[in-house]
């Protein structure tokens, strides 16, 4: 079989983990991804197992593109911190389709000064930040997968198209201390759902939609592309938003919104080492959450937004086993406005979100 490029598995797109900070962007795996190798074909009855991790620090403040510098001055910046790993495991049905089901699993640890005793200085003048945590399974998925051309017959150009569902296996409410200081300076803590950032799950039905393509591009290089979004019709779920001890009874912003997603992936991958298998990647990537959803209501509370990266990466495939990293860079991060934020009569309202400098993503993968 004449030698093509492909596109492999590199933790593409948001998990039920999130993965940019106070931005909700789930951590979920293409099914197929970015790396070239003639072997990164698969064959009726193989199966490929692979493991996607990414790691991300997210502490700078927008409100739209305009960085909140002030926060960090100040020290009452939110800090998010994200371990997230997912499981794929896929099998080829035959040459063009395949099936798949992708699993994460994060660990996020979220310090703040405003969830607890608040940012003033009245209320915190020892300025003293605490740390919420959520650790679990998130949300899983299911994907069928058909190329739209003959792999044998076309290698030097297809696309794949996804379409799956996504499960509400990860916990939507989970809970963990907070704590509140009393008029002496003593110290107390209430049980209260964590930050929707740091949610596991969202708690309802979604569907995911993708699309995966390659191009070669003469000998040794080729474009490669993928698109994902996560179509989400139910409105809000049952975690209560928390801004004070007193219930929000706004419904608009008291519950959790159930939001759509996306992301986009567009690179050009070269064979830097064509007999070893080393090859270099060099894309553009954009990812978010939208103010309104394409099917059902958007009332809730979510923080919307996107980030644009500069993506640059490394792959290296052998026999049955590939690897691939990719550190994304965030040239643009914009916290836009909400639908709550834009039911403002005067146009001033709109909210602010943490988003990270930069985030690796990490992929091993191995066939049977």
């Amino acid at each position: 079989m004449k030698k093509i490029f492909l596109l492999f598995l590199i933790g593409l797109i948001p998990s039920l983990g999130k993965g940019q900070g106070c931005i909700a962007v789930r951590h979920m795996s293409c099914a197929v991804g970015s790396g070239p190798n003639s072997n990164t074909l698969m064959s009726p009855g193989q199966w490929q197992v692979s493991l996607g991790m990414r790691s991300l620090h997210s502490y700078k403040h927008f409100v739209g593109t305009e960085y909140q510098a002030q926060r960090e001055a100040e020290g009452t910046n939110v800090i998010n911190n994200t371990q997230s790993a997912d499981l794929g495991i896929s099998y080829s049905v035959t040459g063009r389709l395949s099936v798949s089901v992708n699993l994460p699993f994060s660990y996020n640890d979220r310090s703040s000064m405003y969830e607890h005793y608040g940012n003033a200085v009245s209320g915190n003048p020892g300025r003293n930040r605490f740390e919420t945590k959520s650790v679990g399974i998130g949300d899983a998925r299911l994907t069928a997968n058909y190329w739209i051309l003959d792999p044998l017959k076309h290698p030097k150009a297809n696309v794949m198209l996804g379409l799956g569902v996504k499960l509400a296996t990860g916990n939507s409410n989970v809970k963990d201390m907070v704590h509140r200081r009393k008029a002496d300076g003593s110290d107390y803590t209430l049980e209260k759902p964590v930050d929707q950032s740091i949610q596991l799950g969202d708690g309802a039905i979604g569907f995911n939609f993708e699309v995966q393509g390659y191009k070669l591009l003469g000998t040794k290089s080729l474009l490669y592309y993928n698109g994902f979004y996560l179509l989400s019709p139910q409105n809000v779920n049952e975690t209560e938003q928390f801004a004070s001890d007193k219930p929000i009874t706004d419904l608009m912003i008291r519950y959790h919104s159930v939001a759509d997603q996306f992301a986009a992936r567009v690179g050009v991958a070269y064979d830097l080492i064509p007999t070893k298998g080393f090859q270099v990647m060099l894309g553009g990537r954009m990812e978010g959450i939208p103010a309104y959803d394409l099917l059902g209501g958007s009332d809730g509370f979510r923080r919307p937004g996107y980030i644009i990266s500069v993506e640059p990466g490394i792959s290296y495939s052998k026999s049955k086993n590939m690897f691939s990293l990719t550190m994304p860079l965030a040239v643009v991060r914009n916290r836009i406005k909400s639908a709550y934020d834009l039911k403002d009569p005067a146009g001033l309202r709109q909210g602010d979100a943490a988003f990270a400098d930069y985030f690796i993503s990490a992929t091993v993968s191995h066939r049977f």
